[in-house]
């Protein structure tokens, strides 16, 4: 009981950190809809945050990118696997994914690139010119992609004070500082 209460009185009482959800509707003006927006948190001053080890995984299916936005933590890897009956082939123009080209390869195949640093990348398919998808690499792992209707939900953010960052692959960027204090509710509108 002594020592019990002598450590008590030595180790200070951790103070919890509350965490909510942060959510909202992004309006992607212009467009039949407001799918595929990506709405994350920005670098956090004092904060990094390891990629994880199990990789994420874009399919080629029925000549598509599926899914057609991936939004990743910047470290991530991602596999990119070929589900038709024909061949493939992955590559980006863009200088921030070091413009990484993987060849081509047949169905049940699959190669890998891992986007090591914060990056909005266009996917693309020499073989078929009219496919494309993206890969966004984010900076935290506070990150959603909307639905249809522009819902998003980023769920177990501290509160806190952040930049929070909303991207679409045909509209322009905007951010804007948001509080999160519990279950925060914000909205965005992207234009052309």
């Amino acid at each position: 009981m002594r020592i019990l209460l002598a450590l008590s009185l030595v180790l200070p009482l951790a103070t919890p950190v509350l965490a909510g959800e942060f959510h909202g509707h992004v309006t992607c003006t212009g467009l039949r809809d407001s799918a595929d927006a990506v709405v994350y948190v920005d670098q956090i001053p004092g904060k990094s945050f390891p990629a994880p080890a199990e990789h994420a995984r874009v399919d080629q299916k029925d000549m598509q990118f599926v899914p057609h936005v991936l939004v990743v933590l910047a470290g991530t890897t991602v596999d990119f696997s070929n589900d038709d009956a024909f061949l493939h082939n992955v590559f980006t123009p863009d200088k921030c994914a070091d413009r990484f080209n993987l060849g081509s390869w047949p169905k049940g195949k699959s190669k890998s690139y891992t986007f090591k640093q914060p990056c909005a990348a266009s996917l693309l398919c020499n073989v078929h010119p009219e496919m494309e998808g993206f890969v966004v690499a984010v900076p935290t792992p506070y990150f959603a992609v909307t639905d249809k209707s522009g819902g998003f939900a980023i769920k177990n953010l501290p509160d806190g004070s952040y930049t929070v960052k909303v991207w679409h692959p045909k509209l322009k960027e905007t951010s804007r500082k948001v509080t999160v204090a519990g279950d925060t509710k914000a909205d965005f509108e992207l234009k052309k």
